[in-house]
C-alpha cells in the first residue's frame, strides 16, 4: 500500500468514529436562515414596541398585554421557521452523509441542547409574565449559549464557540437593560449568519 492509501484509510476510520459518536450533519445554511429569521423578527418586534414606547430609547418594561402577546407571537414564528428550516436542511445533509437524523447520537444531542434551552425559556416567560423584559434577551442569550456548549460534545466541536460568544454577549447585555432587543438581534441574528456562513464555506464545501 502507498502512503496515500494509508492516509485515505486513516481518514475513513476517522469519519466512521465521528459518525458513531457525533452528529455531524448540522447544516450551515440552516444557521444562516435562522439568523435571517431572527433579524426580521427583531425588526418587527422593535416596530411593535416603538408604537407604544417610541423608537428613540431602550425599553426595560412592557405593561401592555397586547404587545406582550404580539412579541410572543413574533418569537414563536421565528422559532418555528428556524426549526422547520433546520430540520429540512439537516435531513437533506444527513441523507448525503448516510446518517439517520434521529439516531442515538442525535437524540443525545437534542436532550443536551434542550435541557438548558428549556430552562432559560421558562425563566424568560416568567419574567415576561411580570412585565419586565429588560433581562429577557440576556437570559435567552446566556442559556442558548449554554445549550450550544452542552450539546457540542455530540456534534461539531466548534458549535461551542457560538455558545461562548452568546454567553459573553448575554452577560454584556445585562449592563444595558432596555436595549436587549439589539443584543438579541446580534446574538441570534448576526452570530448565526456568521457561524453558518463559516461552517458552510470551511466545512461543508470542502467535504463535498
Amino acid at each position: 500500500m502507498t502512503s496515500s492509501d494509508y492516509l485515505n484509510d486513516i481518514k475513513e476510520i476517522k469519519n466512521l468514529m465521528n459518525k458513531s459518536s457525533r452528529f455531524i450533519s448540522l447544516s450551515g445554511l440552516s444557521g444562516i436562515m435562522a439568523g435571517i429569521y431572527a433579524l426580521i423578527g427583531a425588526w418587527f418586534a422593535r416596530q411593535e414596541i416603538g408604537k407604544v414606547y417610541g423608537l428613540k430609547r431602550g425599553t426595560a418594561y412592557v405593561s401592555s398585554n397586547e404587545i406582550t402577546i404580539k412579541l410572543l407571537a413574533i418569537a414563536a414564528i421565528v422559532i418555528i421557521l428556524a426549526v422547520v428550516t433546520g430540520i429540512i436542511l439537516t435531513q437533506r445533509k444527513a441523507r448525503k452523509n448516510g446518517e439517520q437524523i434521529f439516531d442515538k447520537t442525535a437524540i443525545k444531542l437534542l436532550i443536551n441542547f434542550l435541557i438548558p434551552l428549556a430552562t432559560g425559556g421558562i425563566l424568560a416567560l416568567i419574567i415576561l409574565q411580570k412585565g419586565f423584559i429588560g433581562l429577557i434577551a440576556p437570559i435567552t442569550l446566556i442559556f442558548y449559549g449554554l445549550a450550544c456548549v452542552n450539546a457540542s460534545k455530540f456534534t461539531l466541536g466548534h458549535v461551542k464557540f457560538l455558545g461562548f460568544a452568546n454567553i459573553i454577549l448575554g452577560l454584556v447585555a445585562t449592563q444595558y437593560v432596555g436595549y436587549g432587543l439589539y443584543f438579541w438581534a446580534i446574538g441570534f441574528g448576526v452570530f448565526h449568519i456568521i457561524y453558518g456562513g463559516l461552517m458552510y464555506v470551511l466545512v461543508e464545501r470542502t467535504t463535498k
